[in-house]
């Protein structure tokens, strides 16, 4: 009898434990805390990068800055690989994916949307003297895409082009950066690419030394993605964004970033 009360002790401790382990998923901070993660591609300009003193800046950081300080919480930027962005929400080690991220009907499987907040397209980029002008003459190049982004979801979508593309296959960098650098280096012949990321890019390069396609791959919008239970919060941060348009602040953080939105 006393071996049985002696198990039965140990298994609701073990059961105790996995209980605390599971509930620790559910927040990257923690229930109750008022700190939020927010995870990105720190290499992913103008949205989320670091400057030249390795801070991480950005159009999006300064939204999710304001959004947080106006509620009474703390934001903390956590770098993850973007391949895997609805795995780390999804394990609880981040509460938010807000890095240019493009609202898909695949994603929205997986992750609760804020409303949109920025549109964007996804544009194809060569050198200046290319002979590639359409996305006919892409046919037998090498393309370069970032891995498990939205850019290369919207290439999928002509599969029969991308058959054509040489290999058969777009080539697959971790991030943009590194498929802009292969393309001034001519490894690739063409990025396809965040409109509002490649146009930042080539502004602090010199623009005359690319070329932007007239075709492209279609339109977007960015939004927040969030985990589906996370209710409130996505509430919070839409009723946030909606103030700031109204009271100004949004705009003032696009002209920063972007431009004059009238221009």
């Amino acid at each position: 009898m006393k071996g049985k009360k002696i198990f039965f002790v140990f298994a609701l401790l073990v059961l105790s434990v996995f209980s605390l382990v599971g509930c620790s998923k559910k927040s990257a901070s923690g229930e109750g805390s008022n700190t939020v993660i927010m995870g990105l591609d720190d290499t992913f300009a103008p949205m989320g990068f670091r400057d030249e003193n390795g801070e991480l800046v950005g159009f999006d950081i300064d939204l999710a800055k304001e959004v947080f300080a106006r509620n009474g919480y703390e934001v903390k930027f956590q770098p993850i690989d973007w391949s895997m962005k609805e795995s780390e929400l999804n394990l609880g080690n981040i509460d938010l994916i807000w890095n240019g991220y493009s609202i898909t009907e695949e994603r929205k499987e997986n992750v609760a949307f804020t409303d949109p907040y920025l549109e964007n397209k996804q544009i194809i980029i060569t050198l200046a003297g290319s002979s590639i002008n359409s996305k006919a003459d892409l046919k037998g190049r090498k393309v370069a895409v970032q891995n498990g982004s939205s850019t290369l979801d919207a290439i999928y979508k002509e599969p029969a082009l991308v058959e054509s593309f040489y290999g058969g296959e777009p080539v697959l960098f971790d991030t943009n950066h590194e498929a802009f650098m292969d393309l001034e280096a001519c490894r690739v012949d063409a990025v396809v690419s965040d409109e509002v990321l490649a146009r930042y890019y080539i502004q602090q390069k010199n623009p005359e030394d690319y070329k932007t396609l007239e075709e492209d791959f279609g339109s977007e919008e960015y939004g927040i993605g969030l985990r589906k239970e996370d209710k409130d919060l996505l509430e919070l941060i839409n009723n946030t964004l909606n103030e700031m348009r109204k009271d100004g602040t949004f705009d003032a953080i696009y002209e920063k970033w972007f431009g004059d939105k009238d221009k």
